[in-house]
């Protein structure tokens, strides 16, 4: 057996794409539109490939999707986790739980899914604005 992707909806396609591909650093691999259904799929990855994050459009949504905590989240590791926050912060995305450790933190997708940033190998030495920053909504 082999895992192949998880899959959330979107109520703003490009609005997702830019969080993924310029906020995280995804890269798009895919993408079909399905006319008859009325809806389109992107596939996303990271740069090493699997698995994938596919993303699906319902062209006639217009309500933003109920959702809860239910779902748990998504979790990517990034070589820095100061850098991926900033990167995150430009785009104009608010970190829910800062990285005060250097090791850990939560943003949500504008569809409100929430992501988990993991440092890879060891946490970095906690620092200034992270250590200071609170906590912000839910994840």
């Amino acid at each position: 057996m082999r895992y192949l992707h998880t899959m959330i909806r979107v109520l703003d396609l490009d609005r997702a794409i830019a969080f993924f591909t310029e906020g995280l650093g995804l890269v798009e691999t895919r993408r079909r539109d399905h006319d008859k259904g009325r809806f389109t799929l992107v596939f996303l990855a990271t740069a090493e490939g699997e698995p994938e994050l596919e993303l699906t459009w319902n062209w006639d949504q217009e309500e933003p999707y109920g959702g809860g905590r239910n779902f748990g989240h998504l979790a990517y590791e990034v070589d820095d986790i100061y850098a991926a926050c900033e990167r995150l912060m430009a785009h104009g995305v608010t970190i829910a739980r800062p990285p005060r450790d250097g090791r850990m933190a939560f943003v949500r997708s504008p569809d409100a899914i929430s992501v988990e940033l993991l440092q890879r190998g060891d946490a970095l030495e906690p620092r200034e604005p992270w250590t200071s920053m609170p906590n912000v909504g839910t994840w």
